[in-house]
């Protein structure tokens, strides 16, 4: 019995080494590839697998979510966001009232939902010279939300993978990229708490 427990063992072991050689042999090139990456990708692609893990659900992991005060109107919310924009002299190109949409299209009230989009053309531009799948980021979009209790969020798309998830950006274009996340962070931060 004794010599039938240390051979299972045995065997596990080298089982569990060989398993160990052939995802080392797997994951090497993906190293070498991670190696040439910007130094904050592995941060990033981090902080997307544990936001996926504790909420299961990968759109949760791409965006950045700020509550609004619960004192402000949507008006408010949208006076300070218009503000906020032109302050730092980035465009509001458009809006997309969904809300009103699905109202009209089903008769059946909705909670609110607002999509504002803002964009540096020059910034674009620049990104758009780099590459063409970065038009799918432009412009840049905050949505206003009612949630299912009645409570408003702000949600935008988390750029940290667009900046930092790959091989780095040009300095110029990074410096470009990193300025226009501070803009969105800001005007999502102003206002939710209707901050001028």
């Amino acid at each position: 019995m004794f010599y039938a427990l240390r051979n299972l063992f045995a065997l596990v072991g080298v089982i569990a080494v060989i398993i160990a050689i052939i995802i080392s042999l797997k994951m090497a090139p993906m190293m070498q590839v991670f190696e040439s990456f910007d130094e904050r990708a592995i941060d990033v692609y981090s902080d997307m697998i544990e936001k996926i893990i504790e909420t299961g659900n990968a759109a949760e992991a791409t965006v950045w979510k700020i509550p609004v005060n619960e004192d402000l109107s949507v008006d408010d919310v949208e006076e300070t966001m218009r503000f906020v924009a032109n302050e730092h002299n980035i465009k509001n190109v458009g809006e997309l009232p969904l809300s009103g949409q699905i109202e009209a299209m089903s008769g059946k009230k909705s909670r609110f939902i607002k999509i504002y989009m803002f964009c540096n053309a020059l910034t674009a531009a620049q990104m758009l010279e780099y590459n063409d799948a970065y038009s799918a980021y432009l412009p840049c979009r905050i949505s206003l939300v009612e949630d299912k209790q009645g409570k408003f969020w702000l949600y935008s798309l988390n750029m940290d993978a667009m900046i930092y998830g790959g091989t780095p950006l040009p300095p110029a274009l990074k410096t470009e990229a990193e300025g226009v996340k501070t803009i969105i962070l800001d005007i999502m931060n102003r206002s939710a708490e209707g901050d001028f």
